[in-house]
């Protein structure tokens, strides 16, 4: 059966406490699955529409975790190679803890690097990847409890402890997001599940492939499939293409609503359930 989740309104310039709240509280009343939310922290004046007001991704899902202690909880996605990746791996495996093991690590590379310049970490833009996939290492090394050096292009230490230790372990799920030949590779070689954002349902019938090729390349599962889409007023087309996701394999939708009027984006989501998933549950 087809999970639901929420991509919480914590960016753009509506964005606000109570349109989140609203959300989560809608999503937790009819029993979704998820929220999540989205990572940007100085952006350029071009994207300031969609992410100048953006609430950060981890406290506000620790906000949000902590007032509804059923949802799982989830980043789509953090753009790790604009942070530091060990204080990351403290931030996961605290809210993991805290949240009592809800949390899934939603990761990509990101694409601006004007935000990267703004950040201080303009030398990474072009290595972003080879950051991401160390990134991913690390982490699993870290949650593991492992005393043993690590070595890396990126990062290097030997006399170091850590913890807390995430309730999920290293089975804490890395989700990779992204739609490039790069991340599809990623997804099928290092991670536990792969993301599509706005990703058609014929589009991700050409990207599952190429994930399932590097995970045999690789010698592993095949990483389970999500999709974050956005959703609009026909709710027939809707539910013709969530029902292609679903024959796909594709396990979770992560829902995309426009509405930022806590009572109109509470409205909106308790329509979709009542005419989308209530169809697909009948």
């Amino acid at each position: 059966m087809m999970k639901f989740g929420l991509s919480l309104r914590n960016t753009g310039n509506t964005s606000s406490p109570e349109a989140i709240e609203a959300g989560a509280e809608t999503a937790d009343r009819l029993g979704w699955n998820s929220v999540w939310t989205t990572d940007h922290f100085l952006v350029p004046a071009a994207a300031a529409a969609d992410y100048a007001r953006t609430f950060e991704a981890l406290e506000t899902l620790a906000w949000v975790g902590a007032k509804h202690p059923r949802l799982k909880l989830g980043t789509s996605v953090i753009v790790v190679p604009q942070r530091n990746a060990v204080v990351l791996a403290k931030e996961f495996a605290t809210l993991d803890v805290l949240s009592g093991g809800r949390v899934t690590a939603g990761v990509g590379v990101g694409w601006n690097e004007i935000e990267f310049a703004n950040l201080g970490a303009s030398d990474r833009f072009h290595r972003r990847g080879a950051y991401l996939d160390e990134t991913i290492r690390l982490w699993r090394h870290l949650w593991s409890g492992s005393a043993e050096a690590f070595e890396g292009a990126f990062h290097h230490f030997t006399d170091f402890v850590f913890g807390p230790l995430p309730v999920q372990g290293t089975a804490l799920p890395i989700v990779i997001g992204g739609g490039s030949p790069a991340a599809l590779r990623r997804a099928g070689a290092l991670g536990d599940g792969y993301q599509a954002t706005r990703a058609t349902p014929d589009e991700m019938a050409r990207r599952i492939p190429e994930v399932r090729a590097a995970a045999e390349a690789a010698g592993r599962p095949m990483p389970a499939v999500s999709a974050r889409v956005p959703v609009t007023a026909d709710h027939a087309a809707t539910l013709r293409e969530v029902r292609a996701f679903e024959d796909l394999g594709v396990g979770e939708l992560v829902l995309v609503f426009p509405e930022t009027e806590p009572a109109k984006l509470v409205a909106t989501i308790e329509s979709f359930d009542r005419e989308v998933v209530g169809a697909l549950r009948r």
